[in-house]
């Protein structure tokens, strides 16, 4: 190194500063989609959650209320609504799985399954928004979905 360049100080794990916080970065970059989904999914007639259990059932139809709250990170509390919105506007169909009466099973009505046609160019306008190849993209989405495993698996740190 030569005697006028500065070392890069590395961020202290007890900084305070914004720009030192991983968290704050993800939910910064959460809040940049969302205004960057919204005119597109407007276009569809859907919200951000609604479009995510869309592309859920678009990519494997009939599943059961259960399997689309693990795959969208969702509770029931907060899945059963958005599916009664979707069905009330004709995209979905709920019924009582004839095998156990217990589970609730979802299925795309023919209007939702017409309307992954609306939709299909919206993850290519969110790929070009955010300047990443395919493969960077890609990438980027695996490393962020083990930090997400990791962060699930993790004890509640106390102090």
């Amino acid at each position: 190194m030569s005697p006028s360049a500065k070392p890069t100080p590395k961020p202290s794990t007890e900084s305070l500063d914004l720009n030192d916080f991983l968290c704050f970065g993800l939910y910064s970059a959460s809040h940049a989609f969302n205004r960057v989904y919204k005119p597109l999914l407007d276009e569809v007639g859907l919200t951000y959650p609604q479009y995510l259990v869309m592309a859920s059932l678009w990519s494997e139809d009939d599943q059961t209320v259960g399997e689309l709250g693990e795959k969208l990170f969702l509770e029931s509390s907060t899945l059963t609504p958005l599916l009664k919105r979707l069905e009330a506007s004709g995209y979905l169909v709920r019924s009582r799985d004839p095998a156990d009466e217990r589970q609730v099973r979802v299925r795309l009505s023919a209007t939702g399954a017409a309307l992954s046609k609306k939709a299909r160019a919206v993850p290519a306008c969110i790929l070009e928004a955010t300047g990443l190849t395919v493969d960077e993209a890609r990438q980027l989405g695996r490393k962020i979905a083990s930090l997400r495993d990791n962060l699930l698996k993790a004890p509640s740190p106390r102090k």
